[in-house]
């Protein structure tokens, strides 16, 4: 066995957006694809001596595959050792995990998140940092850049090593550790959690269904809710990860979790629902006919956050994406403490969770976590309303619909246009940066014009600044919409528009979401022309 160099050339189009590099399977399965990419991370961390590399992914198709080639070019850049999820599998609130206790320089993550998976569909890889954190921009931007001058790569002519049984194994005198993904994650959680509380409300009769979608989440919803906690076996469905998620979409909306919503809304249905994506970052969670927003979640946790152990002691604050509605804010004006509103991307909590200035983070879209790891976590999330249905009482809706009749509803929907021309969708945009100076004062069906901007974000903790995060338009009754352009997509672009109307009278918090919106969805169509730049008369997808 020998470390090879490798002569190559620059590839373009790797750079990596807000969640790591994701293409096609096809694009990664190029000649040096994937080898450029990890070589451009490996020269930009520097030297790995005496170092701890994380590895695993999702389990979605070329997982195997690429894995073999990262422990290659890992031992080629001297790494100490390498942390392997058994059978490559880790979730990526896991790979966070395993990171922290460890003490590792740093993980690779494989996964396109909530993307479709299979031979035909994408894949993914993003660095995380000693924090457990998504790489900041400024080092994500210097590993692009060194892409671009790559000449050559270093790797292992060492043969494949068994990545399905725990154990440690080299490649080319590197240890490489497969080790159990669940165990240091479950540990954990034990630790934030009531289990014994937990346990009490399944041996109750309580039941449940959390819907894995075929993907990374099923092994450690078994373990944790069926093995520790007691919940009757069956309780998680498509508990399997499967290189194309069976066929399924596994990004965990009512469209996708089609499946769950089906059951919940059925006679006989269990008392909580509960779903999450390709990597188990996101989660979703569903009462009996009744959906929780995730914006709602977010506040309804952190407005209980004493039921949880890990969280008795109180919240230092909540950080928010800025599309994600304000109903946190409200919560945290009641406890006093901060809300911070950031750009729509995880890796803008790290900062603030290493500062110890929030404790509670989320975004709108199904990604709720906390200062436990640096990563959001969907199980997590489904952990802490289990903790709060178990101390509390009640159903979901009888939960939800108290926090709305202490803070108010804030009615919100996110409206997807999928796969539409990326040059319309910046003309769109552009379009719109136009109008922002004239739009204040207008009136548009019976709401007027506050205020209207390009948001943008100064860092408070390391003074990093990021411009044209979304387009605002802010109603003098606090109403929003907001527009922006999607970073996780492959093909195509994502043109998301998100839509918040505050309603404080209890009589008006069941009309249906849609209706309540009406008159918001309208401006938003008619402002940015949508259908006119677009061609789409209705969005693809309606969360």
């Amino acid at each position: 066995m020998a470390i090879q160099t490798v002569a190559t050339s620059p590839i373009p189009g790797q750079r990596p957006g807000t969640s790591g590099l994701r293409k096609k399977v096809s694009a990664f399965q190029q000649p040096h694809y994937l080898e450029n990419f990890v070589q451009g991370v490996f020269d930009t961390l520097g030297a790995a001596a005496g170092q701890t590399l994380v590895l695993g992914g999702d389990g979605r198709y070329h997982n195997r595959a690429a894995i073999q080639v990262i422990l290659k070019m890992a031992a080629a850049h001297g790494f100490a050792r390498v942390l392997l999820g058994q059978g490559g599998i880790l979730s990526t609130p896991a790979a966070s995990c395993v990171i922290r206790k460890h003490g590792a320089l740093g993980g690779i993550i494989l996964s396109a998140s909530h993307n479709p998976g299979g031979p035909e569909g994408d894949f993914g890889i993003k660095y995380n940092g000693a924090n457990g954190g998504p790489a900041p921009e400024a080092l994500t931007e210097a590993i692009y850049q060194r892409t671009l001058a790559l000449a050559e790569y270093r790797i292992s002519d060492a043969p494949d090593i068994d990545i399905d049984s725990r154990g440690t194994r080299t490649v080319d005198a590197m240890p490489v550790e497969v080790i159990d993904p669940v165990a240091d994650y479950a540990q954990l959680m034990e630790q934030l959690f009531d289990f014994a509380a937990i346990r009490r409300l399944f041996a109750g009769g309580f039941t449940m269904c959390f819907d894995a979608m075929h993907a990374v989440s099923g092994p450690y919803a078994r373990a944790i809710l069926e093995g520790m906690l007691g919940a009757p076996a069956g309780s998680v469905i498509n508990g399997q990860p499967l290189e194309d998620f069976g066929g399924l979409h596994p990004d965990p909306n009512p469209v996708n979790a089609e499946q769950l919503i089906a059951l919940m809304a059925a006679p006989g249905a269990p008392g909580f629902g509960a779903a999450s994506d390709g990597d188990a970052d996101r989660n979703m969670i569903v009462g009996r006919s009744f959906e929780v927003a995730p914006s709602d979640s977010l506040a309804v946790l952190a407005a209980n956050a004493g039921v949880a152990p890990g969280y008795a002691g109180g919240l230092a604050g909540i950080a928010r994406s800025m599309p994600t509605s304000r109903a946190a804010d409200r919560v945290a004006d009641a406890l006093g403490i901060p809300c911070y509103e950031t750009p729509t991307g995880w890796k803008y909590f790290g900062t603030l969770l290493d500062a110890g200035k929030a404790t509670l983070c989320g975004e709108e879209s199904y990604g709720t976590g906390s200062n436990h790891i640096r990563e959001k976590d969907g199980l997590w999330a489904v952990l802490f309303w289990l903790n709060l249905l178990a101390v509390r009482g009640g159903s979901v809706r009888d939960i939800v619909s108290a926090h709305w009749q202490r803070f108010g509803r804030h009615y919100y929907s996110r409206h997807d246009y999928e796969a539409i021309d990326p040059d319309a969708a910046r003309r769109l945009m552009q379009d719109l940066r136009i109008k922002l100076a004239n739009l204040p004062g207008q009136n548009m069906n019976h709401y007027q014009v506050q205020s209207a901007d390009d948001f943008e974000y100064t860092d408070p903790v390391d003074g990093s600044h990021a411009s044209q995060q979304g387009i605002r338009i802010m109603m003098t009754d606090g109403s929003r919409i907001v527009y922006r352009l999607s970073g996780t997509g492959t093909e195509g672009a994502t043109l998301r528009v998100y839509l918040e109307r505050y309603e404080a009278d209890p009589a008006q918090h069941h009309i249906p979401t849609q209706q309540a919106l009406a008159g918001l969805i309208a401006i938003a169509d008619s402002v940015a022309s949508i259908a006119m730049h677009t061609g789409r008369s209705n969005p693809t997808v309606i969360t």
